[in-house]
């Protein structure tokens, strides 16, 4: 703030009355009664009787005027010898032509745009004010009420509750090298011993400390949760000059944030998740509305990824936004963050679906496709896992979302799954028409989404849903089983006579990715075959063996080599999702009970939002 503003009017240096120095105030009036002016003038020529011959003839008149001054041999010595009303009247025309195109427009827009438009206004000035003052005030009052399950009890099978306490131990040891070596950066270099930061966040601190609040609290790690919650009050800053990735800084930050709210009623967290909701939405200021995927924290400028398709957006990026959004605005009492997800679906309804299916890029001025490449992997995995989720939070309220899930998996099981000649199912990535031959790691959370799915699926496809997560898990087992290091690659193959193999160089990394262990613990949760506990711990030994450094938890780059050689990153996803989603393979199913929470992408829990009790209507007597 300035200080000459804090000032007495009488300690303004008073300046000469010239018009060159006028007050900020006296030059607001002249401005407001000019505007007044302009407007009165141009509310005359377009709404008084007749205006459209009175505009008529001020423009015939104008053009008489230029063309009489053209009546010379020479033209252009007689435009440069008009006089000065001939030239005043010559920019008249000029400039009611304009404002003629300008309403011209305007009317040839349908209502939503128009309302679109002004919305749009009012939200750059939102946000603009936002921006400056960088803090949120006057949250409405909410009750906080924690929902069932937010801390477990001891298992009741002893060697379940000595596994649990060993991958505790994980947690512990991953969380105090981080703090040792790394407090307050985003990741931890576990053998060079330092903080690490990819370009997803720009300069926006402490992804490891936010994604790891939730698994924190789960796993009763009281104290250093609290150590978390000082270093979110004290140093988590947004108003950074930084450029992020919109979907990361989603799922991670807004998501760990309202998580730690949820489970522990901090206010904090609650502030922190608004207030960084805020400085997103003008992502959202596209013409289509559908968002940037990268977004200036600072300026509110938002880009695309240079390599996507036609400068598009992706698919498991905009449309990884919803679980957030809907709980900011019930928290915040803003329902644009509601209204901000659900446009994109009104965007993506009016679009045709080549054979069904949701192509990966959407250009968001055009709201068109890119480029007809479908993965349920990468670039498009969490969007048809948002779609389930929608309907689930919603207390299975949300109908569009149940639809749209179950619509886009149809189209999926049958253009892209398919099944090897050793009996491996798996889904490919169609491009065009053609399919290629490979699963991502990525794709293997999809055993648990049907798992989870099945019960609301068509009561004909129920059971084949149940039998798809069993052998999706089966497939990606098979992927880390037939590796020397026992864990899996980025991709694997199904072609050239191998099966469940990554054959090229560049798909044989592992980064301590969770899907896999995700499905397991769903169809743990839904079937109790204990084969998925085994398996997991088959992962945990893996970690423990070639994964573990001095300094914390490592990515390897090959899982067919002898010896790892490690990336020397402890991803924050580790403690957030790989690491959590084992604690919670090995609890009771009534830690975090999948009938009272969901969990976002990034292993977030999120209570369901329980419908609104309305009374009965009965009919009159």
């Amino acid at each position: 703030m300035r200080v000459v503003t804090l000032l007495p009017m009488t300690a303004i240096p008073r300046k000469s009355a010239s018009p060159n120095s006028f007050r900020l105030t006296e030059k607001f009036v002249l401005l407001l009664a000019f505007s007044a002016f302009i407007t009165l003038c141009f509310g005359a020529i377009f709404f008084l009787p007749d205006s459209s011959k009175l505009l008529s003839g001020v423009l015939s008149h104008s053009s008489s005027v230029e063309t009489d001054s053209r009546t010379g041999t020479d033209s252009v010595s007689s435009i440069n010898r008009m006089g000065i009303d001939e030239r005043k009247l010559f920019k008249i025309r000029e400039d009611h032509e304009k404002v003629l195109r300008e309403a011209i427009d305007r009317l040839q827009k349908q209502p939503d745009e128009i309302r679109r438009d002004i919305t749009s206004e009012k939200e750059k000035v939102a946000g603009a004010g936002f921006r400056k003052r960088g803090t949120v005030n006057n949250l409405p009052v909410v009750e906080y009420l924690r929902p069932p399950g937010a801390t477990g009890r001891e298992p009741s099978d002893t060697d379940a509750a000595e596994k649990r306490a060993k991958i505790k131990e994980m947690m512990q040891f991953a969380w105090e090298n981080y703090k040792r070596y790394a407090w307050g950066c985003n990741e931890l270099r576990p053998v060079s011993k330092q903080g690490h930061s990819s370009n997803l966040f720009g300069s926006l601190q402490g992804a490891t400390i936010v994604d790891s609040l939730d698994t924190l609290y789960i796993m009763e790690m009281y104290e250093e949760f609290e150590a978390a919650a000082e270093w979110v009050q004290t140093h988590l800053d947004f108003n950074v000059n930084a450029e992020v990735s919109v979907f990361e800084v989603n799922i991670r930050f807004v998501g760990g944030l309202l998580s730690a709210y949820y489970l522990s009623g901090k206010e904090v967290f609650r502030r922190k998740a608004v207030e960084l909701g805020l400085k997103l939405l003008p992502a959202f200021q596209t013409p289509s509305g559908v968002p940037w995927a990268l977004l200036n924290l600072s300026s509110g400028v938002g880009r695309n990824w240079p390599w996507a398709s036609g400068g598009s957006s992706i698919l498991a990026e905009y449309g990884t936004l919803h679980l957030e959004f809907v709980h900011l605005s019930k928290l915040s009492g803003k329902a644009v963050f509601a209204q901000k997800v659900m446009n994109i679906r009104k965007v993506l309804n009016r679009l045709d679906k080549p054979q069904g299916l949701y192509p990966n890029y959407l250009n968001p001025s055009s709201a068109q496709w890119g480029q007809h490449h479908v993965s349920v992997g990468g670039l498009g995995d969490s969007f048809y896992e948002y779609l389930l989720k929608a309907w689930l939070m919603s207390d299975k309220a949300d109908e569009e979302g149940k639809r749209l899930y179950f619509d886009a998996l149809q189209a999926i099981e049958s253009n892209m799954i398919r099944k090897s000649r050793g009996g491996l199912t798996y889904i490919a990535e169609w491009k065009g028409g053609l399919l290629e031959h490979k699963m991502g790691h990525l794709t293997c959370f999809t055993g648990g989404m049907f798992a989870l799915g099945a019960d609301g699926a068509p009561s004909d496809r129920r059971e084949r849903h149940v039998e798809l997560a069993a052998e999706i898990a089966r497939t990606c087992h098979e992927s880390y089983a037939r590796t020397h290091l026992k864990l899996g690659p980025e991709a694997f193959r199904f072609d050239g006579g191998v099966e469940a193999i990554a054959t090229r160089q560049n798909e044989k990394y592992f980064i301590l990715r969770p899907e896999v262990i995700e499905t397991y613990m769903y169809l743990w949760r839904f079937t109790h075959d204990p084969k998925y506990r085994q398996w997991g711990w088959e992962v945990v030994q893996a970690l423990d063996r070639h994964c573990k450094v001095e300094g914390g938890y490592s990515g390897v780059r090959d899982v067919y080599a002898d010896h790892p050689s490690h990336d020397d990153v402890q991803q924050s996803f580790f403690l957030a999702e790989t690491l959590k989603y084992l604690y919670l393979l090995f609890s009771e199913d009534d830690h975090l009970p999948l009938e009272h929470w969901v969990f976002n992408t990034e292993a977030h829990p999120l209570p369901v939002i329980r419908r609104e009790h309305t009374p009965k209507l009965h009919p009159q007597q």
